[in-house]
């Protein structure tokens, strides 16, 4: 047990009635449990204090260059890390950590999604519900990915909504109010893309993975869930790799690389790309300059394979070669 750890399961033993008020909130933005644990922050700091806390959401490159400027946060599904142990910082997380908690209020459970943990606060304060309670499990199936769970179909697809239809958008749709996600008409595009697109997209993407490095392949997919897709690749060992990565261009331009694994490998590999996630399922947002996948893939394999191409010495005159090749 690590030094983080104990001192997150003593604090998770702590009553939290005294919790220090937030100037903000910072969740995750790349996926369900992002989502389920801000709102349900929201929802807490709302009863605790009386007035609405503004939410903010983040990848994890991004957030690891925000400033942290705030007095007092709470901050939920975002990697514990040495700067956030603040006075009146409140951190809820479930990825591993080796950063020890002195100063911030520290709730953690590796067995546990942050949405959980953060459910768990607002049944303290009476603020459960059926309907909560319904979600909240969909969501922690999807995210600790409890694929023998009797759930583990449906809570894909509630997860798939935000992998879709993105963060804001969801939140948006929702007006903030997660009961209103539940049994929610966008499902149904969900389980015909999950019962359609996957078989095809798996027969294809099974035939179409690249190498990046010796021990990471490059997933090329067309359709369907790209997370269930690779889970299958790596379950049948349909690949030497045993990382597996697949890249997704947001509206914005920002490439999005995910990167999944059976034995822990994963993160190791996000963390190279200044990224971070759970052992077997992390990802990162690749730097402004990579506008493309196929500049994704050449920022990889520097990254990844770093003496493998002589001529380019270092990521800015990697950067410098992408974009003369475009004049």
């Amino acid at each position: 047990m690590t030094a983080g750890m104990r001192g997150a399961i003593e604090l998770v033993s702590m009553t939290m009635d005294n919790l220090p008020k937030p100037d903000v909130i910072f969740t995750h933005e790349s996926d369900l449990d992002g989502l389920v644990a801000g709102l349900l922050l929201q929802r807490l700091a709302h009863k605790l204090f009386g007035t609405p806390v503004r939410l903010e959401a983040f990848h994890y490159n991004t957030w690891k260059q925000r400033d942290l400027r705030e007095k007092s946060a709470w901050v939920t599904d975002l990697n514990f890390e040495a700067r956030l142990d603040k006075e009146n910082w409140v951190v809820i997380d479930h990825h591993t950590t080796e950063a020890p908690a002195k100063t911030a209020h520290l709730i953690h459970d590796v067995t546990k999604s942050a949405g959980l943990l953060c459910y768990e606060l607002c049944q303290q304060h009476g603020l459960g519900s059926p309907e909560l309670d319904r979600l909240v499990n969909y969501n922690n199936v999807a995210d600790l990915f409890l694929e023998d769970h009797p759930d583990f179909v449906i809570a894909n697809d509630y997860a798939n909504l935000v992998k879709v239809y993105q963060f804001w958008n969801v939140h948006a749709l929702i007006e903030g109010k997660l009961e209103l996600l539940l049994d929610h008409p966008l499902l149904e595009v969900m389980e015909v893309k999950r019962r359609i697109e996957n078989p095809l997209g798996f027969a294809w993407s099974k035939k179409n993975v690249t190498e990046i490095s010796p021990t990471v392949g490059y997933v090329d997919t067309v359709i369907g869930n790209n997370n269930l897709i690779v889970h299958q690749l790596l379950e049948e060992k349909a690949t030497p790799y045993p990382v597996l990565v697949t890249l997704f261009r947001r509206t914005n331009g920002i490439v999005i690389a995910s990167l999944r694994s059976k034995n822990g490998e994963a993160l190791k590999i996000a963390e190279k790309l200044q990224g971070g996630g759970h052992a077997n399922a992390c990802g990162a947002t690749l730097p402004r300059n990579i506008k493309t996948i196929p500049d994704a893939i050449i920022y990889l394999r520097q990254v990844l394979n770093p003496k493998k191409d002589d001529s380019i010495n270092s990521l800015e005159s990697l950067f410098d070669s992408i974009s003369a090749g475009k004049q």
